[in-house]
């Protein structure tokens, strides 16, 4: 069992916690783009913590600035976007997508105030659909180059969801392979051509059998944990008979994101970021390796569920959920419809804020989460030893960390190793973007490495 203290240690990310001077080592999340409409280009932004203000300017340029005026702390989140920046509507106070003080207009016409005032500012950049801000101090790090970042934005699409709970208990849920068997189950399967947009709903790579199906009937996958230069590799493998066995692969890159198999044509790329320490929203972007994405049918499916602007799910705790006991009895094991975010939220928040990891009891099943709390601590307390944690990556190191590889499909029993490589680099290469296939999957001769499984 874990202490109190280590829980805290490993949960909270306020700006002197250890796990919040660690956070801040990294580009965030902050907003979807299509968030900054060209009507008012503006949002507050709650991040690890702290509040700010992000807009972009009548250049196009983004800012992100602490909310508060540092006159007389008005919120700058209702300001005016006018005169090359975001103008407080108290005082007329003006700054700057860098924390510039242009213009006090209530003081003397001579007055040179503004020359010694300056606000908090944060570099923001798009990348992907997605708004990132850096907190940190000094140069910020390069982005590694993941197929999300990678794909042209014809074959990208970003959204996001809010959920009441931890920022770690959230990220865990996405390193955890074998719940799906439970508590994404569906009693009947979909016809698989349906599934656009929809996760676990298509079929696995080169068959018809849909994966409704194989988690529902083999619910005892065998998971092996690889270390990897940008985090772990999970792989989950699900025998189906002596011939053939099915096999999952998916990620965890530090230190919240995950990439995840969608479907034969798609992954999903998400991060969990801490708002504060008891609230947080996943950020996923959908890459395709085929076609463009039909952006409007994903964001129609999504915002059936999710509604802005705070992207919250109107099936919460306040509805339980939409929880139907006819239908946990006759089609879904949890009675809360088809969607898998709200299976995935109602089990996260359900711990309670911040999970009480003092009354856990952790099995075989668990090992990916009990690696990646180990891999936590260990690069938490690098950075309080003045070290550069896991994937703080100068341009270099950024351009050698790419993929990485997803896969859902039914292999070989003997020769699963070799067989989910090779549907990962087919599909890579033949990306209409022309994306690069990991130096460690390309093989030789003699065929792909195998992996080390990590208990």
């Amino acid at each position: 069992m874990m202490s109190q203290e280590m829980n805290d240690l490993i949960t909270r990310i306020g700006p002197n916690e250890p796990c919040g001077k660690l956070m801040r080592q990294y580009w965030q999340p902050a907003a979807l783009a299509v968030e900054l409409d060209d009507e008012r280009p503006l949002r507050k932004v709650r991040l690890l913590g702290e509040d700010f203000v992000l807009f972009r300017d009548e250049e196009g340029r983004y800012g992100l600035l602490d909310r508060d005026c540092p006159h007389r702390g008005a919120d700058l989140a209702f300001g005016r976007l006018e005169g090359g920046g975001l103008r407080c509507s108290f005082h007329g106070w003006l700054f700057d997508v860098e924390g510039n003080c242009l213009e006090t207009p209530a003081e003397p016409a001579k007055s040179r105030m503004c020359e010694n005032i300056k606000q908090r500012a944060f570099p923001v950049v798009e990348r992907a659909g997605i708004l990132w801000a850096y907190l940190g101090e000094g140069e910020p790090p390069a982005f590694p180059q993941l197929d999300c970042f990678v794909a042209p934005d014809t074959h990208v699409f970003a959204f996001k969801g809010l959920w009441d709970c931890n920022w770690l208990q959230a990220m865990e849920v996405g390193i955890d392979p074998a719940h799906a068997s439970f508590l994404h189950r569906f009693f009947e399967d979909e016809d698989v051509r349906q599934s656009y947009g929809k996760q676990f709903r298509g079929a696995s790579s080169g068959t018809e059998l849909p994966m409704t199906k194989i988690l529902r009937e083999y619910d005892r996958p065998i998971i092996n944990v690889e270390h990897t230069e940008y985090g772990l590799r999970l792989i989950a493998l699900r025998q189906l008979d002596e011939e053939r066995t099915h096999v999952r692969v998916t990620n965890q890159i530090f230190p919240h994101g995950i990439v995840i198999p969608l479907s034969q044509e798609m992954t999903i790329t998400q991060w969990h970021v801490p708002v504060d320490d008891t609230h947080c929203y996943w950020f996923s972007v959908f890459t395709s390796y085929t076609g463009a994405v039909d952006k409007e049918k994903m964001r129609e499916q999504r915002l059936e569920l999710i509604e802005p602007p705070e992207y919250r799910s109107r099936r919460n705790k306040s509805n339980d959920y939409g929880f139907d006991p006819h239908e946990q009895a006759h089609e879904t094991y949890t009675g809360m419809g088809a969607d898998i975010n709200v299976h995935d939220q109602w089990a996260v928040e359900s711990m309670g804020p911040i999970q009480d990891r003092t009354r856990e009891h952790l099995g075989q099943s668990d090992k990916a989460i009990i690696q990646y709390r180990r891999l936590l601590r260990k690069e938490i307390e690098k950075v309080g030893n003045g070290e550069t944690p896991l994937m703080v990556l100068e341009e270099p190191e950024a351009r050698s960390v790419q993929g990485p590889a997803t896969m859902d499909g039914i292999g070989p029993t003997n020769g699963w190793e070799t067989y989910w490589m090779e549907v990962d680099v087919s599909r890579r290469r033949g990306a209409p973007w022309m994306a690069a296939a990991p130096e460690e999957q390309a093989g030789d001769e003699d065929g792909a490495p195998k992996l080390r499984s990590v208990s």
